[in-house]
């Protein structure tokens, strides 16, 4: 019995260290608990480990994910963010996170971050079968989330070239 004992023991400290460790990602900073750098995130190559898929459809899924999470596109395409999921979610920029010279986006046609977070729920949710489109004039990487999922990481990015 006392080997058992000391097998439950360990395995319990084991699984407690571990769940401690997962606390300690994405901090009360502010950011998406994500543990890539911003060079990573602004790489040409995606050095985070992560391509850039040639896509100018994005799916918002159950899984709290934009797929693909990284795209590539042309200057002036436009790109339509597809809920093909049962639960609402929203596309919105992060001002710092879009080139100097670009449009602000997000669902709702908001024209500021803080007013996409200040009128979601009631505008801008994109809800089951529903999309967003919007096109991209300017090149430059793009950063967006989604307001109720983005402590889950549900980050996207838009590389136009």
């Amino acid at each position: 019995m006392n080997q058992t004992r000391r097998n439950v023991l360990r395995v319990l400290g084991v699984a407690g260290v571990a769940g401690v460790a997962g606390c300690t990602t994405g901090g009360s900073d502010g950011s998406d608990g994500e543990t890539t750098t911003e060079s990573e995130e602004t790489t040409e190559g995606g050095s985070s480990g992560e391509s850039w898929e040639q896509a100018s459809t994005v799916e918002m899924t159950d899984d709290l994910a934009y797929a693909p999470k990284r795209i590539e596109v042309s200057k002036g395409t436009t790109v339509t963010w597809e809920n093909v999921g049962s639960i609402g979610h929203t596309i919105t920029a992060y001002e710092d996170e879009i080139p100097d010279d670009a449009s602000y986006f997000a669902s709702g046609g908001f024209d500021s971050q803080s007013a996409a977070s200040d009128g979601y729920p009631d505008e801008g949710n994109v809800k089951e079968g529903e999309s967003y489109e919007y096109t991209f004039e300017t090149k430059g990487t793009y950063k967006y989330y989604c307001i109720p999922h983005e402590m889950n990481g549900m980050v996207g990015y838009v590389k136009v070239v």
